[in-house]
């Protein structure tokens, strides 16, 4: 209710305030959404580890399921509903790859735990979309979690959602947020037998959707560094009022992208340096060509951040020296008044023994002082080139 309230008052009088409201309003929101979810976190609190969430607790039906059983000859695409038989997964002589779309349905979760004897604790980190990307080896089986980025065009904003992947012999289990995802070329590589995806093992398979993962941060950073370019020339050539908040929600972004990257290029150095069986020689040539690019994103990530900053300090600059300049206007002619404001205090006081006030020529001459003070002072600051 906190956050509707503060989403209903942003709509309705956003166009009406100033940007520094904004601000206020986005760090109200901002405040309410992080009490919110720390509530949610609080009712969990006591529980042992490894607990999930029941179906209950998280209002969620069953999640689909979709897997793909494929070798160098053939590849069986199909929809699993009910308890997964995962007999035939476990074949030798295939591949397989399960996806699950939903990570709160405990009932599969649970069964797929059963199944292939996956520690509590991993398919608790599967539930829980909060923590960072990591890679943990479990022997028979590696547990990778990361985060996928998407633009949405109609909003200009980055969604994050975490992919969760258990890597075993012979088999490749996925589980998303949600429906929709960047793998459908992969799978159409599957279906159609392009590439080497199905000539390899699911080593191969894991190394493709880490890609397309990091693919994706490439994609995001070009829309970001198309809203610098904008943002650029709104700070530097123009004096746009958006561009405080434009800022903001650039900086915000970028912070998305770091948290993303940065811990992936951990995760894929500690696949690396670690002796793992699961994962083919052949196959650590292409982990390493990722892991190069998500330091190349990583770089690219920083110096879009370091290139925020200096705008931000521009844009700081130019308002300094706008209100600088106002301030100087204002107070040269203050300094312009005085004088002429002295003199006319001065024979505003009406006594009755001022002898000019009887002279025929006081009146004049009084405004004539005043008018060469006047010129005087505006000569002088012309030629200090105070304006």
């Amino acid at each position: 209710m906190l956050l509707a309230e503060v989403e209903h008052q942003d709509s309705t009088h956003y166009s009406e305030v100033t940007n520094a409201d904004k601000l206020m309003c986005v760090a109200k929101k901002a405040t309410l959404t992080n009490t919110v979810f720390a509530r949610k976190r609080r009712k969990r609190i006591g529980v042992p580890p490894g607990t999930l969430a029941t179906s209950e607790e998280t209002g969620t039906s069953r999640s689909p399921v979709t897997l793909f059983e494929y070798n160098l000859e053939t590849c069986n695409e199909s929809m699993l509903s009910g308890e997964i038989d995962c007999t035939a997964i476990k074949d030798p002589a295939m591949n397989a790859w399960l996806n699950v779309d939903g990570i709160q349905d405990s009932q599969t979760l649970e069964h797929i735990g059963t199944e292939f004897i996956i520690h509590p604790l991993v398919l608790e980190d599967i539930q829980n979309p909060d923590h960072r990307p990591k890679v943990e080896d479990y022997e028979s089986y590696l547990f990778l979690s990361m985060k996928m980025l998407t633009w949405n065009s109609e909003s200009s904003t980055t969604s994050s959602e975490q992919i969760s992947m258990i890597l075993g012999k012979g088999y490749l289990l996925t589980f998303q947020e949600r429906p929709g995802d960047a793998f459908e070329l992969i799978r159409d590589r599957l279906r159609n037998g392009k590439g080497r995806v199905r000539r390899c093992g699911v080593d191969y398979l894991c190394y493709a959707l880490i890609d397309t993962i990091v693919d994706n941060y490439y994609a995001v950073l070009e829309k970001l560094e198309g809203q610098f370019e904008e943002l650029e020339e709104m700070v530097v050539y123009h004096d746009d009022v958006e561009a405080l908040s434009t800022i903001h929600h650039l900086r915000s972004q970028s912070v998305m992208l770091r948290r993303s990257v940065w811990p992936l290029r951990e995760m894929i150095h500690e696949i690396l340096k670690g002796d793992q069986e699961l994962i083919d020689e052949s196959t650590e040539h292409f982990y390493r060509d990722v892991y190069d690019h998500v330091i190349e994103v990583a770089d690219t990530v920083e110096t879009f951040r370091d290139a925020l900053n200096g705008l931000m300090d521009i844009h700081n600059s130019k308002q300094s020296r706008q209100l600088n300049s106002i301030m100087k206007v204002l107070t040269i002619i203050s300094v312009i008044f005085i004088p002429p404001t002295f003199i006319v205090g001065v024979y505003g006081m009406n006594f009755h023994d001022m002898p000019e006030l009887s002279l025929p020529w006081g009146y004049p001459a009084v405004w004539g002082i005043m008018v060469a003070t006047v010129v005087g002072m505006i000569v002088y600051f012309r030629r200090k080139k105070w304006f």
